[in-house]
């Protein structure tokens, strides 16, 4: 796929593959703010697809070390969504893992992926180079500065915006550099 930027293409294909029984693991990556979670759920509702949050995995707090954070990528939990989520996504049968509450800083409730023939993993991180070959189509979403400003307040509050400017996007480009993320999807959206 060298499109990079068309929609209906995009749409085109998924509907080509599920017509075809083909099963597809699609991964939506890009900047914090840039709409991965609206994508998701548009193609999550247009296709009965289940959706596998990225955020479901943040660090647990032993993982939280500097040495982690300094790793391009390490701002994910990629070891346990590898025992949790990896084995299964590619066989599209039903299983389930555990969210990360960031509250209790623990487990959380379960989520529950039934059987699928679409399976969309959304979020930072999720074209990981550790997993990065598990997906059939791979999406990067990205915006401009100021509208990722905007949205970030709008969604999170002001007061959190230094958090997202100091720590989180910081740790974000470098993964998206590091790893040639953008440079390894098959579509890229900018809105």
């Amino acid at each position: 796929m060298n499109n990079r930027s068309d929609f209906n293409e995009l749409i085109r294909i998924i509907e080509s593959r599920k017509a075809a029984g083909i099963g597809t693991t699609i991964a939506i990556d890009g900047c914090a703010a840039a709409g991965k979670t609206t994508l998701a759920a548009a193609l999550s509702e247009r296709f009965s697809a289940p959706v596998v949050h990225m955020d479901d995995f943040f660090l647990r707090p032993e993982q939280r070390t500097p040495e982690r954070y300094a790793e391009p990528g390490g701002n994910v939990d990629y070891e346990r969504f590898a025992v949790e989520v990896l084995p299964h996504a590619a066989s599209h049968d039903a299983f389930s893992y555990f969210r990360f509450d960031c509250k209790k800083m623990a487990s959380g409730e379960r989520v529950d992926i039934p059987k699928n023939d679409v399976l969309i993993v959304e979020g930072s991180y999720s074209c990981h180079v550790n997993f990065i070959y598990l997906y059939d189509i791979k999406i990067f979403l990205k915006t401009s500065k100021d509208e990722q400003l905007r949205r970030i307040i709008e969604r999170n509050g002001a007061d959190r915006l230094p958090d997202f400017t100091q720590k989180w996007i910081p740790l974000e480009q470098e993964y998206f550099d590091k790893q040639n993320v953008e440079q390894k999807c098959d579509f890229v959206f900018c809105n």
